[in-house]
């Protein structure tokens, strides 16, 4: 990939295509003979960097083309990232960052994006149309309506209770989703799939929930009908995928595109599912996706080490002041934090997957969050605590406790989370609010600052762990040895117990 200094920038769209320095990829298929199959909600980077490229992968091969890829959104907000991408017909620069290496394509399975309106109209009309066969979410871990303790469904939401009362015009993805099925099933059209792309464990099955529950409290005859013939299967997503900022569009500028919304990635990706598709599907494991029966192993490995250690590492970070989880990594501290938390906490519970067994996962998670090239914050990577703390890191306690194996090192990482969420790094810095929930679980970090036991009293996150003595006497002496001797002074006196 050359790098292009004091060049006209090349304004991205369908008709400069061919006018693209001669190194980057691009489609190679009729984009104006394409036909959509797929609505996506929530079309934020991840989605852009690995759905949409694997569906571009498949049409690069002269396939799918009847299967490409509607953008929408239910929040005022994605109004202006629709804007960016219909300028630019759609398309994105995808940016591989690799220490050995980048390169850079462009990326045109992507066709339109629904108009961003408040009672979703446009978007139940566009779900509505039979040529539509899957629908597919990335709206973060915590947009699924869950009582965080029990997993559950939240029907005392303010979102749920106005789409059950109005169902005809709905606030959130999941109402339009059942308002579109309702006019499918009045026109004899068959449901479309719903498939989740959030990292959840047995996310299809979360997703099924979400939808079937919230119907019913509406039309329960619809609901019966959603949960007999649509399909949700569980799926696991892999690849890290940071925000765009001005990097990142320094970057494609350097390479003589004009890219509003440009995604950097690493070169890794992975996708898993269960085929599961209610009206059909594109063969996207012709371009490396796995279908199995038997997502779970594989969920669980990714969820509990990736996402777990993002939290381990990010957390830390925040309170030393490190902006990036490349550089939380060369701390040999927080690194070592990780890799002992992962093996010795984390390990006992996950089994091998096709290709690989937990011990080398892990070697490979750390060889990944250490790539210079990735500027991945650790305030993004730390953001939503809340949902990810209950979803990544409670299963492993959980599983511990009952298995017997260690859990001091979680229970440290819990005791960081609550240390960070005071909202005060180590240098004396203010760390802005990171989490939906954050002015609570500030004043509960501050409180817990002279009784830690407040702070696992928290039961929508930790349940009846506060409860469990070896995990609750581990935290409260953690968050204590936090306050007055420091992170790094901790993190060396977990690395210090032997084992």
């Amino acid at each position: 990939m050359n790098i292009r200094q004091n060049t006209d920038l090349i304004k991205l769209s369908n008709a400069t295509l061919a006018a693209l320095p001669g190194d980057i990829a691009r489609p190679t298929y009729d984009r104006s003979a394409l036909t959509a199959g797929i609505v996506h909600i929530g079309l934020g980077n991840f989605h852009r960097g690995h759905q949409a490229w694997y569906l571009h992968s498949l049409m690069q091969k002269g396939l799918a083309h009847d299967w490409a890829i509607v953008g929408a959104g239910v929040r005022a907000g994605d109004a202006a990232q629709r804007e960016r991408l219909a300028a630019q017909d759609y398309l994105t620069t995808l940016i591989a960052l690799d220490p050995a290496g980048s390169t850079a394509e462009v990326v045109g399975s992507m066709i339109d994006f629904v108009p961003v309106e408040e009672s979703n109209g446009a978007l139940i009309a566009q779900m509505a149309d039979p040529a539509i066969r899957i629908v597919a979410l990335t709206v973060t871990e915590g947009g699924y309506y869950l009582d965080p303790a029990t997993k559950g469904f939240n029907a005392a939401h303010p979102d749920i209770l106005h789409d059950a009362k109005t169902p005809d015009m709905p606030v959130t993805a999941f109402g339009a989703m059942i308002a579109a099925l309702k006019k499918r099933r009045a026109a004899g059209v068959g449901p479309f799939t719903c498939l989740c792309c959030d990292n959840l464990q047995g996310n299809g099955a979360i997703l099924r929930q979400t939808v079937v529950s919230l119907a019913r409290l509406s039309d329960p005859d619809l609901a019966d009908w959603i949960n007999d013939n649509a399909s949700f299967p569980n799926s696991m997503v892999d690849c890290i995928v940071p925000a765009t900022g001005p990097n990142e569009l320094a970057l494609v500028r350097s390479l003589g595109i004009d890219d509003a919304c440009p995604v950097t990635h690493e070169t890794f990706r992975q996708w898993v599912i269960e085929d599961d598709f209610c009206a059909g599907r594109p063969d996207w494991d012709l371009v490396g996706a796995t279908f199995t029966d038997d997502v779970h192993d594989f969920e669980a490995m990714k969820i509990r080490v990736l996402n777990g250690g993002h939290q381990i590492i990010a957390n830390a970070g925040e309170l030393l002041s490190i902006e990036t989880i490349s550089g939380c990594m060369a701390n040999d501290d927080i690194r070592a934090l990780f890799e002992k938390v992962a093996t010795r906490e984390i390990l006992p519970h996950l089994k091998a997957v096709p290709g690989m067994e937990p011990h080398a996962y892990v070697d490979l998670i750390s060889r990944r969050f250490s790539n210079t090239r990735i500027v991945d914050t650790t305030r993004r990577v730390a953001f939503d605590g809340s949902s990810r703390h209950p979803g990544f890191l409670i299963p492993s306690i959980q599983d511990g406790l009952a298995a017997g194996t260690p859990v001091a090192g979680l229970a440290l990482v819990e005791a960081i989370w609550a240390r960070m969420c005071a909202g005060l790094r180590e240098d004396g810095s203010a760390i802005a609010p990171n989490d939906p929930d954050w002015d609570a679980l500030q004043a509960m970090a501050q409180e817990a600052r002279e009784n830690p036991v407040l702070w696992l009293k928290q039961a929508k996150y930790y349940g009846t762990l506060g409860q469990e003595a070896r995990f609750a006497d581990a935290f409260a002496a953690w968050l204590d040895m936090l306050w007055t001797k420091g992170t790094t002074a901790t993190i060396r006196a977990y690395l210090a117990v032997a084992g």
